[in-house]
């Protein structure tokens, strides 16, 4: 059965619990339709649960993770990542280099 018609055909089995369970205990329109709702929105819920739960156990174990791949990957954006740091530490002192001249410029012109 597709996921979808699961949670459907749940959903439908949830609202049919909710109208006797409503019938059953309630005294009036308000209560009815309390319980309906709360009784089916649980059953909704509980069934896409139960679809990831399925498809988590059922399509992960077919899964193939290419683990040498990202690790290539993964080296290759922190080699890069270094080359950055190092590109912005240099114009970080080249910038406080500029911002010592510029004030101490500013301070023999007075």
């Amino acid at each position: 059965m597709v996921g979808e018609n699961f949670v459907y055909f749940f959903t439908v089995q949830g609202f049919f619990v909710g109208i006797a369970f409503g019938i059953l205990k309630s005294f009036n329109a308000e209560g009815l339709l309390t319980y309906t709702f709360l009784i089916t929105a649980f059953f909704y819920l509980f069934s896409h649960i139960i679809i990831a739960f399925y498809y988590k156990t059922t399509v992960a174990k077919n899964y193939f993770f290419p683990k040498d791949q990202h690790e290539k990957k993964l080296d290759y954006y922190v080699v890069e990542i270094n080359k950055r740091e190092k590109l912005i530490d240099s114009a970080i002192k080249i910038t406080d280099a500029a911002i010592k001249t510029n004030a101490a410029d500013a301070g023999s012109v007075r």
